[in-house]
C-alpha cells in the first residue's frame, strides 16, 4: 500500500504531537524537521484539526497540540482522513473482467495484501508507535555509546 505524501505528513505530525502532548509545536518546526513545504503541511494540519486529532492555538507560544487519545487513535484512523480506504477498495484487485486464471489469482493475492495492511494499520495505536520510537532511540543511544559516536536524531 503506497501512501500519499499528505498521509505520511499527517502520520509524522500526529506522532510528533502525541510524543509531546503538553507542548505546542509550530508547523514550521515540523516542516523543517521533515524537509517539507510549510504550505502543504498547513493543509494537512487543518484537516487533522477539523478531525479533532490536534488543537490549533494562534498567537505567541501557539502552534498545534495533540488532542486525541494516543491509546485509541490508530494509524488507520489517520490514514482514512487522507486516503480513500474502505472495504470495497480491498476487492478492486479482483476485476470482474479478469479473464485468465493468472489475473484472478494475482488479483486475489493483491486483495489479501491490502486486507492485511488495513488490519495491521487498524491494530497499531499512536501509543504503540511512541513505544516503538522510544525503543529505537534507546537502542540507537546504546549503540552510539558503545562505539563512541553521536546518536542521530
Amino acid at each position: 500500500m503506497k501512501l500519499q505524501k499528505s498521509t505520511e505528513l499527517a502520520l509524522y505530525s500526529v506522532l510528533e504531537f502525541a510524543g509531546a502532548p503538553e507542548r505546542h509545536i509550530s508547523a514550521t518546526e515540523i516542516a523543517d524537521k521533515y524537509g517539507v513545504s510549510p504550505h502543504h503541511l498547513a493543509k494537512v494540519l487543518a484537516q487533522l484539526t477539523r478531525a479533532g486529532i490536534v488543537d490549533s492555538v494562534r498567537g505567541a507560544g501557539g502552534g498545534y497540540r495533540f488532542a486525541g487519545n494516543a491509546r485509541r487513535l490508530t494509524l488507520l484512523d489517520v490514514i482514512e482522513l487522507f486516503e480513500a480506504v474502505d472495504t470495497a477498495d480491498v476487492a478492486h484487485h479482483v476485476r470482474p473482467e479478469a479473464s485468465t486464471p493468472v489475473e484472478r489469482a494475482l488479483g486475489a493475492v493483491l486483495a489479501e495484501i491490502d486486507a492485511n495492511a488495513r488490519a495491521t494499520f487498524s491494530s497499531i495505536t499512536q501509543a504503540t508507535m511512541l513505544r516503538q520510537i522510544e525503543r529505537q532511540q534507546t537502542a540507537l543511544s546504546s549503540a552510539s555509546a558503545a562505539t563512541g559516536t553521536a546518536p542521530q536524531p
